[in-house]
């Protein structure tokens, strides 16, 4: 238990102080083709941000969200039954040790509880892997400003590809600024309106650059990057040509009286991490080349 908690601390501090490789990859190339004086001017701010992060090591952005564990697990990985206290024990012990903003309040109580869990916070997901003896964890630190911008709407199938890129563009244009851009958008499309933001929570979890396997699918990705950037909010909200870090879709098949459609956003810092752990707790960390934990 005391190893699992350990590793998994690690990983969350690295989340919280690195930047994945595909995000600093896309930064890179945005920075690269933006074309206004202040949006070259914020990127170099980023980049000192960034650098200055991993050589103190202390995270990128102050808000460090509220935690959400999306986690594949075997049936056959010896830990599955310690699993859910060593994840909400490894919070606690980031939160002190990195440290973490303490960012999780008790709606009813209006306490913040100091150290990052509460009811149903840390938020875990679970998917189970048949015969698999290996865990899979994705970790994305849900900050204020993204979170803001995430609205969720059903509408009726007549509305069509159209009414959803309506409802995308207007969510955007009217709260993007709070997601700190340029942002990751996630859209899902499902039946229900839970389901379809839940669907755009874990588009914000594709790698950046990924395209949707659906031909369809990668053309509403394609529009949707195309109207978004032509709205030139910019980097964080000051002009410019460059927006979003991507576009990704996840769909769900629907009711026949309805098209739900959800928008999440991740900010330029977009802190989402990836840990493989095998049954003799070794790992594997997909998304920071070269880092050991």
């Amino acid at each position: 238990m005391d190893a699992l908690v350990r590793l998994l601390s690690n990983f969350i501090r690295t989340v919280a102080i690195r930047l994945p490789d595909d995000v600093l990859s896309a930064l890179k190339e945005l920075s690269s083709k933006e074309s206004s004086y202040w949006g070259k001017a914020v990127y170099s701010l980023m980049f000192d941000n960034i650098n200055l992060a991993l050589e103190k090591g202390v995270p990128v952005c102050q808000d460090t969200g509220v935690l959400m564990f999306f986690i594949d697990v075997g049936t056959n990985f010896p830990y599955v039954n310690k699993l859910y206290d060593a994840l909400k024990v490894a919070t606690i012990k980031a939160t002190e040790e990195v440290p973490l903003r303490p960012n999780v309040v008790e709606p009813f109580d209006e306490k913040n509880t100091g150290n990052n869990v509460g009811t149903r916070l840390p938020w875990i997901e679970w998917n189970i892997v048949p015969e698999a003896d290996y865990v899979e964890i994705t970790l994305y630190l849900a900050g204020g400003g993204t979170s803001l911008t995430g609205n969720a709407k059903v509408l009726p199938p007549a509305s069509g590809f159209k009414g959803v890129i309506e409802f995308v563009l207007d969510v955007v244009s009217s709260y993007g600024l709070n997601a700190c851009p340029p942002f990751l958008l996630g859209v899902g499309i499902g039946a229900t309106v839970e389901t379809a933001a839940l669907l755009s929570k874990r588009a914000l979890l594709r790698p950046i650059g990924s395209i949707n396997p659906n031909p369809k699918a990668a053309s509403l990705e394609r529009i949707l990057y195309e109207k978004v950037c032509g709205l030139e909010i910019g980097p964080q909200g000051l002009g410019g040509s460059t927006t979003v870090l991507g576009v990704n879709v996840e769909y769900s098949a629907r009711h026949p009286a309805t098209l739900a459609v959800g928008v999440s956003t991740g900010c330029w810092a977009h802190r989402r991490g990836v840990i493989k752990i095998k049954s003799d707790l070794t790992y594997e960390l997909p998304l920071y080349k070269g880092v050991v934990l």
